[in-house]
């Protein structure tokens, strides 16, 4: 592992590894914010480029769909042409899909950039871990995926107010741009500090790589047009579903019976994996569901510009930041379990002062409980990423992180889903119950102290009568969805302990120490 990085000192050693961390760290952190980022400039985008809502949600799915199909390909890529090799093609490959993203000047075009930019750095998040571990040796890999989570975790929560940002002051395409000089930097980096691995090439299996991705594509494009048609009372929805389902099917029986299978889920019969991949896609859902909830409860609720919502929810950001680098710091010398036990009852107690949030709620109180949340994200995050890997062989290892990477998404785009549908058909339920309430018997109805505005005998009254109503029941409907994911968080805690920890080697913990 160490002898691909060249006969030089120990003082070289680790100066080598600090750069290969920044340079796979920057690389990732382009990647993974660039689905935020976006996301902010979309109003913008859509009145640009004369989009209906319908079309301009493709620029996110685009690069998401790409993204998830191109993830399962990246360890025979790899094998075939060497990680360092790939991971500059795909770094290259973005950027340059970047540039061309910013210049397009029609939806159709910016889509197909998009649908570029996400299988070509659709690499880039899985090479990075494999990389790392392998540069880093294992009593060390607390310390780098620590550092590397940073990156990761910090993307998504900063994505939002830097795109409002970068929309509000120099237009959207910028947020495309953005990427050019910190690809360039990334790319010298990769090349100059990266070593190559050892190339394995065998025979690519095209069926199990078609099922996959026409499934993945199929299940993705179900879940994000099922809440517009009202899921499977829709034909289209049922299609989806089923086309889904079959191609997932062919891609088991395809992946078990083949000789040289695209993904070996033999990965499965490790223990440690397959409790991590499970971690992952519960951490894929209460993280980017929480991020997706937290920006329409303070712009459709409170009415906070999409600045200043952004800007409320940095300091969730220095929270994971400062759990990650304690993380990263100790989890060489303490149980990473107890660590993601800990995480995970401060994730359910920031849902739990989420779903006690309303219309009154203080900017203060949003920003401490955002600190909270950030923190337990950063103390589960990097655990899942050391122990996950740390009884596969180095072999097994980009094989294992795409699978990793694409289950991660899958619970994000999954939970996402289902808070959003919650969110919509609870706020009507909740809507319903409270008209229940306003009928000319109701004495509170005509109680004094209620505002004047609200009266029932004229339109103007029952109009305004009703928006309270309406904002009542998105409240209603919020507290239960965060309600929801403290569950999710609580009842995670016991699976922890499937976990298995690596037997510790003293002579091997001070060789890393003094490392």
């Amino acid at each position: 592992m160490d002898s691909a990085l060249g006969v030089i000192s120990p003082s070289g050693f680790k100066l080598r590894r600090g750069w290969v961390l920044a340079a796979v760290m920057l690389a990732s952190l382009m990647q993974v914010i660039d689905v935020t980022i976006a996301a902010t400039a979309i109003p913008n985008m859509q009145g640009n480029l004369s989009a209906s809502p319908d079309q301009i949600s493709w620029v996110l799915t685009s690069y998401i769909i790409s993204t998830a199909i191109m993830t399962p390909a990246v360890g025979w890529l790899s094998a075939r042409i060497g990680r360092r090799r790939l991971f500059m093609i795909s770094l290259a490959g973005f950027t340059v899909a970047s540039l061309a993203c910013g210049q397009a000047s029609s939806l159709e075009e910016l889509v197909m950039w998009r649908l570029f930019q996400g299988a070509l750095g659709a690499p880039m998040m899985p090479l990075s871990q494999a990389i790392l571990l392998d540069v880093f040796p294992r009593q060390r890999h607390g310390f780098a995926m620590g550092i590397w989570s940073v990156g990761l975790m910090i993307g998504p929560i900063i994505g939002p107010a830097l795109g409002g940002y970068i929309t509000e002051v120099y237009g959207w395409p910028w947020i495309f741009y953005i990427n050019l000089p910190l690809g360039v930097v990334a790319l010298l980096g990769i090349r100059a500090f990266v070593p190559e691995s050892e190339r394995q090439p065998r025979p690519f299996d095209f069926l199990s790589f078609s099922a996959l991705g026409l499934g993945v594509g199929s299940f993705q494009v179900m879940l994000d047009r099922g809440e517009l048609l009202d899921w499977f009372s829709s034909l289209e929805i049922m299609v989806e579903a089923g086309i889904a389902a079959a191609c997932f099917y062919v891609f088991i029986v395809s992946a078990l019976t083949a000789k040289h299978p695209l993904v070996d889920l033999r990965l499965f019969r490790d223990r440690n994996f397959a409790v991590g991949i499970w971690f992952v896609f519960m951490f894929g859902l209460l993280l980017l569901t929480g991020i997706a909830l937290m920006p329409l409860f303070l712009q459709n609720l409170l009415d906070y510009p999409v600045i200043v919502s952004g800007n409320v929810l940095v300091p969730r950001g220095f929270g994971a930041m400062a759990a990650m680098v304690v993380t990263a710091r100790f989890l060489d010398r303490i149980d990473g379990r107890w660590l993601m036990g800990i995480g995970l009852m401060l994730l359910a107690y920031a849902m739990w002062e989420h779903s006690h949030f309303t219309a009154d709620v203080s900017v203060f109180t949003i920003s401490w409980v955002g600190v909270i949340q950030g923190f337990g994200l950063g103390l589960v995050f990097v655990p899942i990423n050391t122990l996950t890997f740390v009884t596969l062989s180095p072999e097994h290892r980009t094989e294992a992180a795409g699978m990793f990477n694409l289950v991660r998404n899958a619970g994000a785009s999954i939970g996402v889903s289902i808070v959003i549908g919650q969110l919509i058909r609870n706020t009507q339920i909740s809507h319903e119950e409270l008209v229940g309430y306003i009928t000319p018997f109701n004495e509170m109805i005509r109680a004094p102290f209620l505002p004047e505005v609200w009266r029932l005998s004229d339109v103007a009254g029952l109009l305004a009568l009703n928006n309270e109503i309406t904002r009542q029941a998105s409240t209603i409907a919020f507290q239960n969805d965060f309600k929801l994911l403290m569950f999710l968080a609580l009842l995670n805690i016991p699976i922890l302990f499937f976990f298995r920890l690596p037997k510790k080697d003293l002579k091997t913990t001070n060789t890393a120490t003094a490392e």
